[in-house]
Parts: C-alpha cells; sequence; structure tokens
C-alpha cells in the first residue's frame, strides 16, 4: 500500500508559529509507519512547509527526518496550505495511529 503521510501535527507536534526546528516527534507514530515501511509498504511524506512563505525547507526536512529515524520512500514539499482536506481515501489521526 501507499501511504501519504502529512509532517506537522501527524508524526510531530505542530508549532502555531511555524519554527520547524522546535518541532518535536512522536516517536510511537514514527515506529508504526516505520514498520509499516519495512513491511514493505511505501511510506510518502507531503509536507506545505514553505507553501505559504515561499521558503525552501527541503533539506532541513529531511535532515530532520534522519534524526528522528524516519524510513519513508519519498519526501514532497508543495503541499497546498488549507483549513479542512475532504478526501474518499483520508483517515483521522485517531484512527489510524490509535493514541
Amino acid at each position: 500500500m501507499k501511504f501519504m503521510i502529512d509532517i506537522d501535527g501527524t508524526i510531530c507536534n505542530q508549532d502555531p508559529g511555524n519554527e520547524y526546528t522546535y518541532a518535536k516527534p512522536y516517536m510511537k507514530r514514527i515506529h508504526q509507519l516505520n514498520k509499516l515501511f519495512d513491511e514493505g509498504h511505501e511510506i510518502h511524506y507531503w509536507t506545505a512547509r514553505g507553501s505559504s512563505s515561499g521558503k525552501d525547507w527541503k533539506d532541513f526536512t529531511e535532515t530532520q527526518l534522519k534524526w528522528w529515524g524516519c524510513k519513508y520512500t519519498t519526501l514532497s514539499l508543495g503541499k497546498p496550505s488549507y483549513d479542512v482536506w475532504i478526501d474518499d481515501k483520508a483517515i483521522a489521526l485517531e484512527d489510524f495511529f490509535n493514541d
């Protein structure tokens, strides 16, 4: 299966000022995603970092994911900034991570 995973607010806390350098990882969630990766699933991280500001956060985010021990297939930036995402294949964080 292919999993599209957001970063901020999903595998780490979301700072209201988008201060990504202060993000703290949710290790339990990262371990759960790494397990899926190890089982052969694709993990695609897709983030809106820089979508509103225009700043390039790719190198920083790659380093951050490495520090946190994240295993993944791809990392993409440029996800649109939004308030509500409606999709027939979407799942709520609480239902997926069960934490």
